[in-house]
C-alpha cells in the first residue's frame, strides 16, 4: 500500500479555542489512548510543522555559548539517529519477545518512556544530554499533551477510521502500528458499519 502524507489541518482546527479541548478522564485509559491516537494521526502533518519550527528555534539560540554544544544541528541529528535506532530495536524485540509484546500492547505510555529512556541513557553515553532534552524530547512532550487534551471531531474520526480499515496509509499509521496501538482492520470495519447504520 502506498504511503500518503496527511494534508495540513488549518491552524484554527488545530487550535481552535478552549472550548474544543479538555482533561481527559484518567479512569479511563483506553478512551484517553483511542484519543491521542486519533490526534496523533489525524494532526501528524501539524505535529511535524510543530516540532520542525520547535527544533529551529532552538537551533537559532546557538549563539548562546552554553547552548551552543547542545543544540548544534549535528548533534539534533544525532540525537534523532539514537532515537530512531532505538526504536527499532526496541519494536524488533518486542515482536520477538512475548513480555516486550503485552508491555508495548498493554501500556504503550510505559513502552514509549522505556524508548525514550534508553535513548537518554545512550546519548548520555555519547555526551549530548542536552540534545535529548530540548531537541527531542520537548517536542514529543507537546505532541502528546495537544492530543491528550484535544477532543475529536467528526471529520477526525471518520479520516481515523478509513485508517484503521486500511483504504489509506500515513507515516504516523506506521509508527503506531509498529507500537500495536491500532486495532485489527475487521474489528474497526464492524465498528464503522454499526455506527452508520444507527
Amino acid at each position: 500500500m502506498e504511503v500518503q502524507v496527511a494534508p495540513l489541518r488549518a491552524w484554527d482546527d488545530f487550535f481552535p479555542g478552549s472550548d474544543r479541548f479538555a482533561l481527559p478522564d484518567l479512569k479511563d485509559i483506553s478512551k484517553w489512548n483511542n484519543r491521542v491516537v486519533s490526534n496523533l494521526l489525524y494532526y501528524q502533518t501539524n505535529y511535524l510543522m510543530v516540532a520542525a519550527a520547535l527544533v529551529l528555534k532552538l537551533n537559532s539560540l546557538v549563539v548562546v555559548p552554553l547552548l551552543s554544544r547542545f543544540l548544534s544541528p549535528l548533534n539534533m541529528l544525532i540525537g534523532g539517529t539514537v532515537v530512531v535506532l532505538v526504536f527499532l530495536g526496541f519494536v524488533w524485540m518486542s515482536h520477538n519477545k512475548d513480555v516486550l509484546r503485552k508491555l508495548k500492547k498493554q501500556y504503550p505510555t510505559t513502552f514509549v518512556l522505556a524508548i525514550m529512556l534508553s535513548s537518554y541513557f545512550l546519548i548520555s553515553y555519547l555526551g549530548d544530554v542536552m540534545v535529548f532534552m530540548f531537541g527531542i524530547t520537548l517536542p514529543l512532550l507537546l505532541m502528546f499533551v495537544h492530543a491528550s487534551l484535544r477532543l475529536r471531531n467528526i471529520q477526525n474520526k471518520l479520516q481515523n477510521k478509513m485508517e484503521g480499515i486500511g483504504l489509506k496509509k500515513t507515516p504516523m499509521g506506521f509508527i503506531l502500528d509498529a507500537l500495536e496501538q491500532q486495532e485489527d482492520s475487521i474489528n474497526k470495519l464492524a465498528d464503522y458499519i454499526s455506527k452508520v447504520k444507527e
